[in-house]
């Protein structure tokens, strides 16, 4: 762990986002020193002050587009010991519909940003990828060794571009850039407290906040896209994760950038055990008493049928693995909508 102040600071990008903000609770609970840049396009101010809440103090915040250098001179103007890049946007079906939103922020943010690392001196980069990389998995569960397919959406070609991009920087810095890709599977949750949790704006395009939201009455059921799939109920499968043990495995991923200075790998982050919409649903009921209102509709552009993690690596390496069970995730999220009102 690093001891004095200068090398604990950690720039987080994104950091007021649904894991961005929890993450930000997993480091300053492990002694860094997060630092938030969100431009707050997908997100809220009120996010700040429940981090607050839980921390007991202010975190740093800059309201800036990470991929804007003179804006970002502030936050380089202490050192920055390491940085967690969240910044992006995130929705499948969105993507679809606007490919070119996608190509410009995800891509071209994640080169100009760490265009500033490397003039910066940083050396530990943890980048928010997505299983979304692997494509139509061939085999499951899916490790990291797996080929990667073809992509499915827009938002998962800018994924696999990021860590291509990311794998050219690391050669450039001839050992000075150290990056972990972490590879998340589909985290849910939120933080117990019930001070940060997912907060969409507009229409959510998960499937956990849509449905606390239709059984809190805010929408209308819960629309569970497709039932012809070739698995065992009809509905696609995937690995969900607590958002909490997601937010852990960035601080486990940053101490093992600390440990192997200039290295590169990607991780992935679940459960290793796959479940079904329906199985979600159910669980949900089984967690809380509720029942879920919801209604079958024809398959959604961009879903895949299955994938769940061989999340093995992570733990050899990083000494990570999920601990809080599907029912926790989502009393966790129930919690969190009672919080909001519903």
């Amino acid at each position: 762990m690093p001891q004095n102040e200068s090398h604990r600071r950690i720039l987080v990008t994104g950091g007021a986002g649904f894991i961005g903000s929890h993450t930000v609770v997993a480091l300053a609970e492990a002694g860094y020193i997060p630092v938030i840049v969100d431009d707050l396009r997908n997100s809220q101010p009120e996010v700040l002050d429940g981090l607050e809440r839980i921390l007991g103090h202010r975190v740093e915040f800059h309201a800036v587009d990470c991929a804007d250098e003179a804006g970002m001179e502030a936050v380089f103007e202490a050192p920055v010991y390491g940085a967690i890049h969240f910044a992006a946007d995130k929705a499948v079906g969105e993507s679809v519909e606007a490919p070119e939103k996608y190509f410009s922020n995800n891509i071209g943010a994640t080169a100009k940003l760490t265009h500033m690392l490397r003039k910066a001196g940083v050396q530990h980069l943890v980048f928010s990828s997505s299983c979304t990389v692997y494509g139509e998995a061939k085999a499951l569960p899916v490790g990291e060794s797996a080929a990667i397919q073809p992509a499915a959406s827009p938002y998962g070609y800018t994924k696999q571009s990021c860590e291509t991009l990311l794998g050219y920087c690391h050669a450039a810095a001839q050992g000075q850039l150290g990056v972990a890709l972490l590879r998340y599977f589909n985290p849910i949750g939120a933080h117990p407290s019930a001070e940060i949790g997912e907060l969409p704006i507009g229409t959510p395009a998960n499937l956990v906040p849509f449905l606390t939201q239709s059984v809190a009455g805010k929408r209308a059921e819960l629309t569970v896209f497709g039932q012809d799939y070739p698995t065992a109920d009809g509905t696609c499968i995937r690995d969900y994760l607590h958002v909490c043990d997601l937010a852990e495995a960035h601080v486990a991923a940053l101490q093992w950038l600390e440990r192997n200075g200039g290295a590169m790998e990607a991780f992935n982050l679940g459960t290793g055990t796959g479940s079904s919409v329906k199985e979600v649903i159910t669980a949900f009921e089984t967690a809380t008493g509720l029942t879920v209102p919801h209604r079958f509709g024809d398959r959604r552009p961009g879903d895949i049928t299955a994938i769940y993690a061989d999340a093995s690596k992570a733990f050899d390496l990083l000494g990570w693995r999920t601990k809080r069970s599907l029912e926790e995730c989502l009393a966790d999220a129930w919690r969190w909508q009672e919080k909001l009102g519903g």
